[in-house]
């Protein structure tokens, strides 16, 4: 059995048929060749009409306030986005699966005309002859949750739509190999430190920077390079990527997609951490400069919200075995594991166990008041929570 046999089996990739699951492509912010895919048989055409009549019973379309009415009013929109996200993802759009279906017009779709309706509120905030900053948007979802897939669909469809984006992650902001080796020292013993991932290991004044400056990209002509993260670096311990690979963007942006597993968290009383893990007392402390930093740029959220954190763990499995099934690095190196196959395998699950462990307490402690309160400096008016399930689906 080889790893592709194993991503297929672990049932990690909805899209199977004539496409490839994008997490790799999308954690380096590149894109498809895009072209159509011929069918190789007589296909079965959805009716128009059937498709609306499926569109009508997503899941999203209650929290949205959208009607069957105000559906068919905008099918025609509905029907060019599916078909833009059918060319991203190299799809047949006559042969779209029930699941495919789903994830576009249960999930995708609604979320892109969620972001459009922000946007038209945020730039209605402007007078005429000022420039309109953009908008924003903040996407809370714990790893391997497929938010970075979202956001890379949510990208694509504003650029097809003649709107320009920007995507960042948290990711893009951690320390320095060197600094993240100084925070290990100044934290003995503190697992949740020992590697990136939790408060502490970000680096804060690169985030206010980068956001400030990508918020001021208003007009034609305007640029800035994005910092990156380069997970492979050093064994897999990482570290930013070299400035000459940052990708730049011009203006004027229309949004800036922001995205990360702890965007939102809330410190929490001492007594409350510490009962999850004594070693959250650090984490938490630092947590409080992450509202100035981060949260309070954030102007619009969606929060994707799991029921068990335990779900993670599978995710991250298949996540992995997603990347080197594409020859992309993971954890560690193939190179110094003999029997790859098996042996390989059991080193992967391994190493996702403990990577995950150190995120898991987090979890714990801030996701209910996450759920429950919405996302630090948050505005319930311009606040999406969509819950999924196992397989990544919206759910009502």
């Amino acid at each position: 059995m080889n790893f592709q046999d194993i991503h297929t089996g672990l049932g990690c990739s909805w899209i199977k048929d004539n496409s490839r699951y994008p997490d790799t492509a999308a954690n380096n912010r590149g894109l498809f060749p895009l072209h159509s895919v011929f069918p190789t048989k007589p296909a079965e055409v959805t009716s128009v009409q059937d498709l609306f009549e499926f569109i009508c019973m997503g899941p999203l379309l209650n929290e949205l306030g959208l009607t069957s009415e105000m559906v068919a009013e905008s099918i025609d929109k509905w029907l060019e986005y599916g078909l833009h996200l059918c060319r991203l993802f190299q799809l047949n759009e006559l042969y779209l699966t029930i699941p495919q279906k789903a994830r576009f017009y249960h999930y995708y779709v609604p979320v892109f005309l969620w972001c459009e309706q922000q946007v038209s509120y945020h730039s209605s905030k402007f007078k005429d002859g000022e420039d309109v900053t953009p908008l924003v948007i903040g996407f809370s979802a714990p790893q391997g949750c497929g938010k970075t897939t979202l956001v890379f669909a949510l990208e694509y469809l504003f650029r097809v739509t003649g709107r320009k984006s920007a995507t960042i992650s948290i990711d893009d902001f951690y320390l320095t190999a060197e600094d993240q080796a100084k925070l290990r020292e100044q934290n003995p013993g503190n697992a949740l430190l020992e590697f990136r991932g939790n408060a502490g290991s970000h680096d804060l004044p690169l985030s206010v920077e980068t956001l400030t400056s990508l918020s001021k990209l208003t007009k034609e002509g305007m640029k800035m390079k994005l910092p990156r993260y380069d997970k492979s670096a050093h064994n897999g311990r990482g570290d930013r990527a070299d400035p000459s690979t940052w990708p730049e963007v011009e203006g004027p942006l229309t949004a800036i997609l922001f995205e990360g597993w702890m965007l939102g968290f809330k410190p929490l009383p001492v007594e409350v951490v510490t009962a999850v893990d004594p070693q959250l007392e650090t984490v938490n402390k630092t947590l409080e400069a992450y509202y100035e930093a981060w949260d309070k740029f954030i102007k619009a959220w969606i929060v994707i919200k799991i029921k068990d954190p335990s779900c993670v763990y599978q995710w991250r499995l298949q996540a992995e075995i997603a990347m080197r099934a594409d020859g992309k690095p993971g954890m560690s190196d193939e190179e110094e594991i003999p029997n790859f196959e098996f042996q390989g395998f059991i080193w992967v699950l391994f190493q996702v166990m403990d990577f995950v462990s150190r995120y898991l307490p987090a979890y714990k402690a801030y996701l209910p008041s996450l759920y429950s309160e919405g996302p630090n400096g948050s505005d319930p008016e311009h606040l999406l929570v969509i819950e999924i399930d196992e397989g990544r689906n919206a759910i009502p």
